[in-house]
């Protein structure tokens, strides 16, 4: 039986095409929603009672020492092990090349013993100097916000909660600056717990890594105000405490994730298209559903108004936002929530009334109504990558020419010989082995080209199947030509995996890489990207999270917009 809200079979909305949705500057304006993976961590450690505890916390007046906080699921622990350091102010750097921190964090697979963390003090400081071990599973560091640590601090010790304006402003006490898993540096590879119910879906490890970090660090501004006056000291007020997230730096080493991983990729995009299909194709929303979609599209437009960036291109989309919001807050107010295809309706209004941004962010807002038709695509997020590995040789080239086109239309429409098209060069720097941009033109790099331009490929691909039968099968054609092995393994996973591609020119003078950032991040569940260039963006993660204490089916996906509006 159908219930109020259940989408209709015979007026299904389909899902949008990847020409649209695969755009970056459509992806780089992407918002967290239910499948954000820290709101199905905090969904999954309500609904299974999870018990998170403090066993451990040996930290002085000067801030250093040592800490562990459990999670204890329904079959297993995991413990964040935390060092707190002294670090001089002139040492604090959002780089990844920094080589010290004011803390630094590993995600320890079980409950450690004294050797340890014993081992672990050894090695978890140096970051990637040092060398962990099978039984963990992330390597993390943080520094302190300059403007707001100190401030948060001195406040408690003299009895006085912190300035909320201030609080609103920054929105995190350290911000990490690399969380590391799967395999990095001696971590457990991702084989090892991808079996788990609790890591299924993508970075539910590095969430909870982060997610405890953030526990550790206001209990650490709170510890350190009762050491500097005992008498005087108090604790954050409760509503004031959640409005602190985990800050994050983020740079290229991120971005061509999204390139090297079409398979996981297409998988997000995927569910995130099929639940808004689904929203749109219900036929007539409930009150219930009116009035949640109505209270998450006011605390979107706090959110807007909370939102601060210094870096003009972000300046410029959050102008947008606000404008878009304010249009769609008018549009929901003249409109009849209640009739039939509502949705549907508001969504198609916003295709030519909105800009990306606003057109994003009621894609978020609208699935919010909707767990019950939303949340169990998270168990569609994951993807099996050996299973594209295999190329299929007896493809005619006849239809391997058909999906080139298809897929590809945008790449071979671009003229490769423009110095324009070819300005970037992807490499991995000798210092850090992270990935880097620079400019192929000016600097010494072409031969140190990673492989992320498949547009590129594509092209040169189709120039040489050109003069080729299309009778002639893959397998024959890739002996005379090898070098297009990788393309045409990409091109066929394609065909299945129509989200896997970004389709838009990755080595271009125009890229912004902060596009790719964005989209990737907002999977993640952060909020409140500040560019700091076009390669790298500061976030906020757990802002407005409950706390352990405090968490519950009622708190674990309620806090992705602020409750109030801003100071």
């Amino acid at each position: 039986m159908k219930t109020a809200h259940s989408p209709s079979a015979d007026r299904a909305v389909e899902l949008r095409p990847a020409s649209v949705v695969m755009r970056l500057a459509r992806m780089g304006s992407f918002h967290q929603s239910r499948l954000s993976f820290m709101r199905i961590l905090l969904r999954r450690l309500a609904d299974e009672g999870w018990r998170i505890e403090q066993r451990m916390f040996e930290i002085d007046k000067s801030a250093v020492g040592r800490a562990v906080y459990a999670a204890h699921g329904p079959d297993r622990s995991y413990s964040l092990v935390a060092f707190a350091h002294d670090l001089p102010p002139e040492k604090r750097s959002d780089r990844v090349i920094a080589e010290a921190w004011d803390a630094t964090f590993t995600l320890f697979d079980g409950i450690p013993t004294e050797d340890d963390l014993a081992r672990l003090a050894q090695n978890v400081p140096l970051q990637e100097a040092g060398r962990i071990s099978r039984k963990e599973l992330s390597l993390s560091r943080a520094n302190r916000s300059v403007r707001l640590f100190e401030h948060v601090v001195e406040r408690l010790s003299k009895g006085q909660q912190p300035d909320a304006e201030l609080v609103a402003s920054v929105g995190y006490l350290m911000r990490t600056t690399a969380v590391y898993g799967s395999g990095k540096f001696g971590a457990a590879d991702r084989a090892v717990i991808a079996g788990r119910p609790e890591a299924a879906a993508p970075f539910q490890i590095e969430m909870l890594s982060v997610y405890l970090t953030r526990c550790f660090v206001l209990d650490l501004v709170e510890h350190l105000a009762r050491m500097r006056a005992p008498d005087t000291a108090v604790v954050i007020e409760p509503g004031l405490r959640r409005q602190f997230g985990i800050g994050n730096s983020t740079g290229l080493g991120m971005a061509p994730f999204l390139i090297n991983h079409p398979m996981l990729l297409n998988n997000w995009i995927a569910a995130r298209e099929t639940a808004l299909a689904r929203v749109r194709s219900v036929v007539r929303a409930t009150p219930d559903e009116i009035a949640t979609f109505r209270d998450r599209l006011q605390r979107a437009i706090w959110n807007a108004a909370l939102w601060r960036s210094d870096h003009p291109l972000q300046i410029a989309k959050l102008a947008a936002l606000r404008g878009d919001l304010s249009k769609l807050q008018d549009r929901a107010a003249a409109t009849d929530l209640a009739a039939e295809n509502a949705w549907n309706a508001l969504y198609e209004w916003s295709e030519t009334a909105l800009s990306p941004e606003g057109q994003e962010q009621l894609v978020s807002l609208l699935l919010e109504p909707y767990g019950d038709l939303v949340d169990g695509l998270s168990d569609c997020l994951s993807a099996d990558e050996s299973q594209g590995a295999r190329i299929d040789g007896a493809m005619t080239l006849g239809a391997l020419r058909d999906l080139l086109a298809k897929v590809y239309d945008w790449a071979l429409d671009i003229d490769w010989t423009d110095r324009s098209a070819q300005a970037r060069a992807w490499y991995v720097s000798a210092e850090k082995l992270e990935p880097r941009l620079g400019e192929r033109f000016d600097e010494p790099i072409a031969e140190y080209e990673q492989p992320l331009a498949p547009g590129r490929d594509a092209a040169a691909l189709a120039s040489d199947l050109q003069d080729e039968s299309p009778l002639t099968r893959v397998a024959a054609f890739l002996l005379d030509h090898p070098q297009h092995r990788h393309t045409v393994r990409r091109l066929q996973l394609l065909d299945r995996c129509p989200y896997g591609e970004i389709r838009d020119n990755t080595i271009s003078a125009s890229l912004l890489p902060i596009d790719m950032l964005r989209c990737k991040l907002s999977f993640f569940g952060a909020g409140h990207f500040d560019p700091r260039s076009d390669r790298w963006v500061r976030i906020n993660m757990f802002r407005g999270a409950p706390f352990p204490g405090d968490l519950n089916a009622d708190t674990a996906d309620d806090w992705g917009y602020p409750r109030a509006a801003p100071p």
